[in-house]
């Protein structure tokens, strides 16, 4: 590192911490705070949810998992964009629609104001755990930056998003994450990835190189495949990160053509992943983990200067998903839990400036949680594997199932999200949390008990249906708190 890199790298943290000031002076509402004002055109929308989506795991991750099976390691960035794709094509136009700010809003919406908490309970822990899994990356990349003391490296990390977000909200997140999209293009997609081929002696050399089986499709096993469509593409359709990016689209076109382009660029990014982890296996097979392989080749084949922004990208694909987890984190933990709890709900207008400064207190207080947790833990790839197996498994159906079928009750939801919820506790404990039975059988568990006690209990109030698909159809409708509340009482 010279002078230069680590001036590119301060430059870059400083010009953080100015865009969330910069985003408090543009916040005013609590719609500006959660979800930027629903007034995101095609190009913030499109570079912003591209840049939540790929954090640190999908970039370290994914070249990590080059190294180790060659193209194939693609797969699990492939399946996120799947995810994206699915959920801008087939159900993005109707979650903008129903002007919410949480997926426990929605259902009850949908289902009548039975299934709110606990299900926001669930999201809750979800978006805890992937914050914390950000926020500890920290430590990998400030200790190639400044060669930092692990605890000091996080607690810098976390305490910048922290400072950001809670200035301005989604305001400032999405004004980071934009800048932070055009940094990771830069250094990963146009900087490293062509450097890292040619260090390499380029594809031909590649595949001198290595095994056949690098170069498979299917390399890294089929059954792999499919247990990272189910949760990573099946988690981009529920997550509260996700979602909370949706409501920020300008109107249903934006949300629809802006996802569909942030999910595609995902798949070019996961191939370029790949692509890189490979070259990396030429470059030093014989690292003790793969995760090593994105600092190492950064490290020791980028020329000065580029290798500050390739690192600044890196810092990019962390900040931009943990500042949109802790976001999304603090706001069910404050109007799904925490207002409920009070007996309170949100408003999806006209908020108060009060309403503003709770939200700000709230992100402050799960920041620092985050970063307290992320210090008392080293290794949290099984933490956040309970998180998306609880999400997927006790949530994916109430959701899929309320904006599909109308059958679906909310007896049906609760039943769902705690026979789901349970059977994935169970088979963790039995078989091992990073086991795939556990969220194979914890879905159909939860399908089950969705459709057997829906149908066995009486019809969802026509009412609150009515309701329901006059928000759909994007009608004006009474404000979420008062039409949980005739909800609540029609149910």
């Amino acid at each position: 590192m010279t002078a230069v890199d680590y001036t590119v790298i301060v430059v870059y943290l400083a010009g953080m911490l100015a865009l969330g000031w910069w985003g408090m002076r543009r916040t005013s509402s609590t719609s500006d705070f959660l979800v930027a004002g629903r007034r995101l055109g095609p190009l913030m929308y499109s570079g912003t949810m591209a840049a939540i989506v790929l954090g640190g795991a999908s970039t370290i991750g994914g070249v990590g998992l080059g190294y180790q099976y060659g193209l194939s390691g693609a797969w699990m960035v492939i399946a996120i964009g799947l995810g994206l794709l699915a959920l801008s094509v087939f159900f993005s136009a109707r979650i903008a629609r129903l002007k919410v700010y949480t997926v426990s809003q929605m259902l009850d919406l949908r289902y009548g104001g039975s299934s709110g908490l606990i299900s926001g309970i669930v999201m809750w822990a979800y978006t805890l755990m992937l914050a914390v899994t950000s926020t500890i990356a920290y430590a990998t990349i400030f200790d190639v930056i400044f060669g930092l003391d692990r605890v000091v490296a996080i607690v810098l990390g976390g305490a910048i998003v922290v400072c950001y977000s809670t200035l301005g909200g989604m305001w400032s997140i999405t004004l980071t994450d934009m800048v932070q999209f055009v940094v990771k293009t830069v250094g990963v997609l146009l900087l490293l990835l062509p450097i890292a081929v040619v260090k390499a002696g380029g594809f031909d050399a590649m595949k001198a190189e290595l095994p056949h089986g690098y170069f498979s499709p299917m390399g890294i096993g089929g059954q792999t495949v499919f247990t990272y469509v189910l949760i990573y593409s099946f988690g981009m359709l529920i997550g509260q990160d996700i979602w909370q990016r949706v409501f920020t689209a300008r109107d249903d076109r934006v949300a629809r053509l802006g996802g569909t382009a942030a999910g595609t660029y995902c798949l070019a990014y996961a191939v370029a992943g790949a692509v890189i982890g490979t070259a990396a296996r030429v470059l030093y097979p014989k690292l003790d983990a793969p995760d090593d392989a994105f600092a190492t080749i950064v490290k020791d084949a980028l020329p000065v200067g580029v290798k500050g922004l390739v690192l600044a990208a890196a810092l990019s694909a962390v900040m931009s998903t943990s500042s949109g987890a802790l976001i999304a984190c603090a706001t069910v933990a404050n109007n799904d839990i925490w207002a409920r709890l009070r007996g309170r709900t949100l408003r999806t207008a006209g908020a108060s400036h009060d309403e503003i400064g709770g939200n700000r207190v709230f992100i402050l207080i799960m920041g620092v949680a985050v970063i307290g947790i992320s210090v008392a833990l080293n290794d949290v790839v099984e933490a956040l594997t309970v998180a998306y197996n609880m999400l997927v498994g006790g949530l994916l159906m109430p959701i899929l199932g309320g904006l599909l079928w109308k059958r679906g009750t909310g007896a049906g939801a609760l039943a769902s999200v705690g026979v789901g919820g349970l059977t994935v506790i169970a088979l963790m404990g039995w078989k091992g949390i990073l086991a795939n039975e556990p969220i194979y059988f914890g879905l159909l568990a939860s399908l089950v008990a969705y459709v057997a006690v829906s149908l066995a209990t009486k019809p969802t109030d026509a009412a609150i249906l009515d309701v329901w698909r006059r928000r759909l159809a994007g009608e004006p409708a009474a404000p979420a708190s008062e039409t949980t509340s005739a909800a609540a009482a029609g149910a």
